[in-house]
């Protein structure tokens, strides 16, 4: 009983925090709504959290890098389930990253360490796996936060590639695009790759610290951003999100803030900052919005989603 009655008190108190720093920034254009989560491998706990997927059923999936975990958690962050987890049988996981839900429900998971790219049922069952480690084509190295267009075909940036994989939702690989570089059009170190309404693909290229922007085909648009401080530049960009409006949001992992941007790149606002207090961010990774428009942000080092309501 005490158990619960600590959970509650714990609970309200995280609500009152919320209220309190909502209150005293109502003028900012990001609202804190949630935090959930906390550090250790438990249910809800997290060693190292990466990003996410929403799904049919009102839920948010979270990959945790370190636990080798999927959690799955309603909007409101109380935890549901769990499925992946470390061990050597087909179902499970050495270092899951990014993650993307197909037409069908299915849910994708891309293995850093493997090169790997696991599908799950809807309830999460393992149902294949496919790609693999390497350069080759077909393989990927070092995967990180993806997305299924509206093509059908799944866009898989590759940090240790450097370029941008194409796959189907049955797993077969279709072409690659990119590669080393620091031109209009190649990449170093590709964090995330996200599409808009119009399918134009957004890329976090973070080792040259700006966003690039490629047709379905993987046929360069344009780019923006360059190593900086100050509003439009970047120091890594790693999580990626896009709302109903085609506006983007940037997280950076060197500047612990995120920046939002109309589509054609034009600075609209940022917020945050290196910390530990509500708001504050360290190591910031993916970022996506929920299907009532509030971006969920993961707070790495803090161990923790925060979830904003943002204008």
């Amino acid at each position: 009983m005490w158990i619960e009655t600590l959970k509650c008190r714990s609970w309200l108190l995280i609500s009152l925090l919320l209220v309190c720093v909502a209150c005293s920034e109502n003028n900012s254009p990001a609202q804190l709504v949630n935090i959930f989560g906390s550090k250790g491998s438990g249910e809800g706990q997290f060693k190292y959290v990466e990003d996410f997927a929403f799904d049919g059923q009102g839920h948010v999936l979270i990959t945790d890098a370190l636990n080798a975990t999927v959690q799955v958690f309603d909007l409101d962050g109380r935890y549901v389930t769990g499925f992946a987890g470390k061990g050597d049988k087909k179902q499970h996981l050495k270092k899951p990253e990014g993650i993307a839900i197909d037409a069908s429900g299915n849910i994708h998971v891309a293995d850093y360490l493997t090169g790997y790219i696991k599908k799950y049922s809807p309830n999460y069952e393992h149902l294949l796996t496919y790609s693999g480690f390497g350069p080759e084509p077909g393989h990927t190295l070092e995967t990180e936060f993806m997305t299924f267009h509206p093509n059908g075909l799944l866009y898989v940036p590759e940090a240790g590639n450097s370029r941008i994989s194409v796959f189907d939702a049955q797993g077969n690989f279709k072409f690659s695009f990119s590669h080393k570089g620091s031109k209009a059009g190649e990449l170093l170190r590709p964090e995330a790759v996200k599409h808009n309404s119009k399918g134009l693909l957004f890329v976090a290229d973070l080792g040259n610290h700006r966003i690039q922007v490629f047709d379905e085909d993987g046929t360069f648009i344009f780019t923006w951003g360059k190593e900086g401080h100050a509003p439009g530049e970047f120091r890594k960009p790693s999580g990626l999100a896009i709302d109903k409006d085609d506006n983007v949001y940037v997280a950076e992992i060197g500047n612990n803030r995120i920046q939002k941007f109309n589509a054609k790149g034009e600075f609209l606002y940022m917020f945050g900052k290196n910390g530990r207090e509500p708001g504050e961010f360290g190591n910031i990774h993916g970022l996506a919005i929920s299907p009532a428009g509030q971006l969920y942000v993961a707070d790495t080092a803090n161990h923790r989603v925060q979830v904003f309501a943002v204008k």
